[in-house]
């Protein structure tokens, strides 16, 4: 396929049935240089051995998912959790992982402010081991839709506002076109993130929306300007991969290869630079 791909990454996510091993061999075939690694598809095939895999198919890891889900009903709980934190660092330094995406977790009550405390004071417990290892943490803020269930991180303003408060090289945030492309103020955040940003996620925003979690759409069959997105992210500053993160029963349903060999033409025809 005539275009440069040397930015484009898969999220394992947009494969959801195929293995670890079943995605990096695709992405060698279709030319793709780089990969998004998801924790349960890792604990399947093992810390250790994913990284040989990565490293004998000269793929790059572009993140590891997820880490954060901080907030918990009890002290033990958010013990646990940031515990789990800590393990995702280490897996994400072993596999050389740009960055460890931060999905911030919901309010175990109707206590969202205290949430937003405990996501804060998480990422201030395992920032030491960050450090410690060399791992970027990236808060990546969610729709608003999803603050009941999944973040309670919910605008790029609060992801960035966040990281500020560390001011540490190791906490940045991931945007996601799909949960920030809706905001007014999207280009005027973008510029004030600068080196701040770790990660950078394309899909679609799809109308009627299917379903509030599996309802992303492939670039191009949506109403986002992810064109126009990116090279505010670029302009930014930012100059690594962009994953492709689909959650889409429809589109799972397709032969891997199809899946990549559609997503690539996207990709080039809606997000690359020309």
């Amino acid at each position: 396929m005539a275009g440069d791909l040397s930015r484009l990454s898969l999220n394992q996510a947009t494969t959801k049935y195929w293995s670890l091993r079943e995605a990096v061999d695709g992405c060698v075939r279709a030319g793709i240089p780089a990969i998004g690694v998801w924790r349960d598809r890792l604990a399947e095939t093992g810390v250790a051995a994913a990284a040989r895999l990565l490293r004998d198919a000269g793929l790059h890891c572009s993140s590891l998912c997820r880490g954060g889900w901080f907030p918990a009903a009890t002290r033990a709980e958010r013990a646990a959790r940031i515990d789990d934190n800590r393990r995702a660092i280490e897996e994400a330094a072993t596999l050389n992982a740009d960055v460890l995406v931060l999905v911030c977790g919901p309010a175990p009550d109707r206590n969202i402010r205290a949430a937003r405390m405990m996501v804060e004071e998480g990422i201030a417990a395992v920032l030491p081991d960050a450090i410690q290892h060399g791992v970027t943490l990236g808060i990546e803020p969610l729709h608003p839709m999803f603050a009941a269930d999944r973040s309670v991180i919910t605008s790029l303003h609060e992801a960035i506002v966040l990281a500020e408060r560390f001011d540490s090289p190791h906490v940045k945030v991931v945007i996601d076109a799909y949960h920030v492309w809706w905001d007014a103020g999207v280009y005027h955040l973008i510029r004030r993130c600068g080196a701040r940003i770790a990660g950078y996620h394309v899909s679609d925003w799809i109308t009627p929306l299917p379903d509030v979690l599996n309802g992303r759409g492939m670039m191009g069959d949506g109403v986002i300007e992810l064109r126009s997105l990116r090279e505010a992210v670029d302009a930014a500053g930012y100059r690594g991969f962009i994953e492709v993160e689909i959650f889409n029963e429809t589109i799972w349903k397709m032969p891997g290869d199809a899946i990549l060999s559609l997503m690539c033409e996207r990709y080039l025809a809606h997000v690359a630079p020309t």
